[in-house]
């Protein structure tokens, strides 16, 4: 199989978690793959018609993208622990509320790249910053004890947009106020999947 990814993205970096958490990092080659939310990447689109990383190309079957999806079918294929059917909807809220704080992270990131000095919306910046504030909240306040657990997809997709914070917002101080959240980002990157998927810093 083959991964269309990226070094700095968070869901990417979810998926790459995965294969190491499930011992399957030797089955899927990683290919560096770029996008381009003005035009039609090349490298993607074959896979993924939206033009989004990451997508998985199989052998067996269409190519499978979202990263929901993709952590879905290969934790599956390894044996389905990382979303225990007791669990289920917890873990799935979870894993949205985690990816709901990195969609606006990297809308945040992207208005900056993309748009022009003049062009910008601080307002909308800000908007999409108490998104992520907001479920940096919910977590804090009412799923905390749930990161305790066994290891499950909520807790990856979690770590993966705490990371992703850390990298792209650093200056914003996610971690102020919120000490139980904090100490756990330090004590789960200290995996050896998260550190063997860490992005370049910069």
């Amino acid at each position: 199989m083959k991964l269309l990814t990226s070094p700095a993205s968070p869901f990417a970096r979810k998926v790459r978690i995965v294969l190491h958490e499930t011992g399957q990092a030797d089955a899927v080659t990683e290919i560096a793959a770029a996008t381009d939310p003005f035009g039609d990447p090349v490298d993607v689109i074959h896979a993924n018609p939206l033009g989004k990383i990451p997508a998985l190309v199989r052998d067996d079957g269409p190519a499978l993208y979202d990263s929901r999806v993709i952590t879905r079918y290969l934790d599956a294929r390894a044996g389905g622990r990382l979303y225990p059917e007791t669990r289920i909807w917890e873990v799935l809220t979870l894993e949205a509320t985690a990816d709901g704080i990195m969609d606006a992270a990297l809308a945040m990131v992207l208005e900056l790249r993309l748009r022009a000095e003049g062009e910008r919306s601080p307002r909308w910046i800000e908007g999409q910053w108490r998104k992520v504030e907001r479920g940096l909240d919910a977590i804090e306040d009412r799923w905390i004890s749930h990161l305790g657990g066994q290891l499950d997809m909520g807790q990856i997709a979690v770590a993966c947009a705490l990371g992703y914070l850390d990298l792209r917002h650093g200056t914003r101080d996610w971690r102020a106020g919120r000490p139980q959240l904090s100490a756990w980002a330090d004590r789960f990157a200290a995996r050896d999947s998260m550190i063997a998927t860490a992005p370049p810093a910069g």
